[in-house]
């Protein structure tokens, strides 16, 4: 790891919603301003491509069975998702391009389900992702769990970026299955960042001996329906679910909340509130070493002898044809 201090970037400017074409052009822009500022590493918050469903929370009739403009809200969000690798080139140019790390979180479409996925780009054209394991309460109608294949780091000069996606951070053995592998910058995303999402965030920091970039997005009511709009002849179906939104379009529906936190966690920089903006802070992996004195929850401060914890990390499928096991077994 390199010893000199770097710069971190949270990325809390609003998408165009729904707009997946315009919300990539919208990301790339904003990396190449946060790398200009000197950043290393950029994330984003959750889902943010293209926009946390936030119908699911503040709609009346989100949850109705069979409603039509539910249905087709649904339909214009796939279609708006990310396929994997398809829709990276930009991301993963930009990467390059600006010699960053870059973190964004994403509706990714497999097959006939969506899921909510943090996606991590090297400054080379590689990549790796990370699922969410249990989408929480209502967002289970939109998104599928994600398996322990994707529960890992990205190995990097600065040590081991990691991150866990909004409730992930009450799961406590997903907790223990990342502080295993020693994360030095944590990213924490969030729609936006509460004050009970702060309490997880810090509490990571610590018990997680790493910073934390807990990354909230700021959006408005009237951006939700710009960016509605700014698709070519969306359905309007769907458009009665957001319009069912209560409040006046300057409104903000998702808050910000943004910050940096250190291991001891003390907020670097944040938490900003009510404005998009990017925020920055230096970081020095020197203070990781000194927390460790005190804890290190893999390390000295474990008892293996009494708790012994095993993740699944193979990717799970539900069929398995034996004509392609088959082939994939026979020498070339």
């Amino acid at each position: 790891m390199k010893s000199e201090p770097f710069t971190v970037a949270v990325i809390q400017h609003p998408p165009v919603f729904l707009n997946i074409k315009e919300s990539l052009k919208k990301a790339c822009t904003l990396i190449q301003e946060a790398a200009d500022n000197g950043a290393n590493i950029i994330t984003f918050p959750e889902t943010w491509l293209p926009g946390y469903p936030v119908w699911l929370d503040y709609s009346p009739n989100a949850a109705l069975w069979d409603y039509p403009p539910a249905k087709a809200l649904y339909r214009l969000l796939v279609e708006n998702a990310v396929t994997i690798p398809e829709d990276l080139e930009k991301l993963t140019e930009t990467a390059q391009k600006t010699g960053t790390y870059i973190i964004m979180g994403a509706h990714e479409r497999v097959g006939g389900t969506l899921y909510n996925t943090m996606i991590f780009f090297d400054k080379t054209e590689k990549f790796q992702v990370h699922r969410k394991l249990m989408p929480t309460y209502t967002e289970r109608m939109v998104w599928g769990r994600g398996d322990g294949s994707t529960l890992t780091v990205l190995p990097t000069e600065y040590g081991n970026i990691g991150g866990l996606i909004c409730w992930e951070h009450w799961m406590p053995l997903a907790r223990a299955a990342m502080h295993a592998q020693y994360e030095t910058v944590h990213i924490a995303q969030w729609p936006f960042v509460k004050e009970l999402h702060h309490i997880a965030s810090r509490h990571y920091a610590f018990e997680g001996q790493c910073f934390v970039l807990a990354a909230g997005c700021c959006l408005s009511r009237g951006e939700i329906m710009e960016g509605f709009t700014s698709l070519n002849s969306p359905d309007k179906k769907a458009f009665e679910l957001l319009e069912a939104i209560p409040g006046r379009d300057k409104d903000l529906i998702l808050k910000g909340g943004s910050a940096i936190i250190a291991p001891d966690t003390e907020y670097i920089k944040g938490p900003v509130y009510d404005k998009p903006c990017t925020i920055y802070a230096h970081i020095q992996l020197e203070q990781i070493t000194e927390g460790h004195l005190f804890l290190d929850t893999h390390g000295h401060y474990s008892r293996p002898d009494v708790f012994h914890l095993e993740v699944n990390d193979q990717p799970q499928s539900k069929v398995t044809f034996t004509s392609q096991a088959e082939k994939d077994s026979c020498p070339v």
